[in-house]
């Protein structure tokens, strides 16, 4: 059998056990195959006695045992591919960046910066180029604060609250995070490379090259593309961008969902056509009765997230009798949240909630009211309206990758 083949197989074998890619290629090479067979639990008590300490089970690192770099502690683990947050856990406008939501294609990369260079090309730039990290630092900065949310989350409630199952990882309310981004405008990086007047659709692709299609790649409208606050950053709240995060450079499409904003970013394509990709033609797209194929795509291609609004509490809460302050965060690509209202009877009566300052374009608003908590079974749901009139709407159509849920959520709660 040949190295490369035995490779596959040992890969094939460490996949079915549940053993992430990062550990076992950290398996492989302090130990061979036999540091891999024996993680998988696939050779004998003495086997596994003349192998390291690390193959048998003892405490190894988070980054040997782990698809991600920080502490995982805090999450609810969604396999290899995503971190959700508690939003209980959150208590202010801004989310700590050990607190922050991960959603993964393939395993967090590890990149040299010193090394990197970013790739701008296409038919519609005039002057192809490479950019370097210390290169982009150089531009002048723009720094946005604006939240990011997966175009999943929530979609857990089309089984708990309609009794539809869809597709994909099971995010509840927590796979969503609002931050201080820091980086360049790629208008900027695109004027650099001679952006031309016909250009229509700039190609995002980044350098996690285990995702499908040899790294995560969307398609960008142009006008969205050359937007002033579209950023390539480098930054979250204040510091360098963590490696969970697409450090070195991740792009931030403010109101557009999570996977628009590519992490590890390595290329950007720019051409007079429309660009087809898997992310969207069959992957990121609204499939249902209610939603007609768009060009190539099986049904409309999801791009702006839409208005929500949840509790920060545990799912399901308990709570001692008595009164209690409740908080949650609500949010839309389209405006400032200008109410938020809340019902413990199902809907029957709406209550309005305090919306709390600061207000900040493309930010997450923290809202809270005062509840009395009788003792027993109780649901509350809450439903957030913006300055453009858009509410949260009683029900929506399913589509069968579970995106853009935004009922209002009857969240359960236990009073004791």
């Amino acid at each position: 059998m040949t190295a490369s083949i035995e490779s596959r197989h040992l890969w094939k074998s460490a996949k079915a056990h549940g053993i992430t890619r990062r550990r076992f290629l950290a398996l492989l090479s302090a130990g061979g195959a036999a540091a891999v067979l024996a993680a998988c639990g696939d050779w004998s008590a003495s086997d596994k006695a003349a192998t390291p300490a690390l193959e048998q089970g003892q405490p190894v690192s988070s980054e040997e045992k782990s698809a991600w770099f920080k502490d995982t502690a805090t999450f609810i683990r969604h396999e290899d591919k995503g971190l959700e947050a508690h939003l209980e856990n959150m208590q202010g406008l801004i989310t700590p960046r050990h607190l922050f939501f991960v959603r993964n294609n393939s395993v967090s990369v590890d990149i040299d910066a010193s090394q990197w260079r970013l790739a701008i090309e296409g038919d519609a730039v005039a002057n192809p180029m490479q950019l370097s990290y210390d290169r982009i630092r150089n531009l002048p900065s723009r720094t946005v604060v604006s939240y990011l949310e997966c175009a999943g989350n929530h979609r857990a409630m089309f089984d708990l609250v309609n009794g539809q199952a869809a597709k994909g990882t099971q995010w509840m309310t927590g796979a969503i995070g609002n931050a201080e981004w820091t980086g360049v405008s790629l208008r900027d990086v695109l004027t650099l490379a001679g952006i031309t007047d016909d250009a229509t659709s700039v190609l995002l692709i980044g350098q996690d090259t285990e995702s499908p299609e040899g790294g995560f790649r969307r398609v960008v409208p142009v006008d969205k593309a050359m937007h002033p606050d579209t950023l390539l950053a480098y930054a979250l709240n204040g510091d360098v961008l963590p490696k969970d995060h697409g450090y070195p450079l991740r792009a931030l499409l403010p109101g557009w969902v999570g996977s628009s904003s590519i992490k590890w970013l390595g290329r950007i394509e720019v051409s007079y056509a429309d660009i087809w990709t898997r992310n969207n033609t069959t992957s990121y797209v609204l499939i249902g009765d209610d939603y007609p194929a768009q060009g190539e795509a099986q049904g409309e291609v999801v791009t702006t997230q839409n208005i929500k609004s949840a509790l920060a509490l545990p799912w399901p809460a308990k709570l001692t009798v008595g009164s209690h302050r409740i908080h949650g965060y609500a949010h839309s690509p389209n405006g400032s949240i200008a109410s938020v209202e809340w019902s413990d009877d199902s809907g029957s009566a709406w209550h309005s909630a305090t919306i709390l300052e600061p207000q900040v374009q493309y930010s997450w608003a923290r809202f809270e009211f005062a509840w009395n908590a009788q003792s027993g079974e109780h649901t509350i749901m809450t439903r957030a309206t913006d300055t453009q009139g858009n509410t949260q709407p009683d029900a929506i159509p399913f589509n069968e990758k579970g995106y853009l849920f935004n009922q209002p959520l009857p969240h359960p709660v236990t009073v004791f």
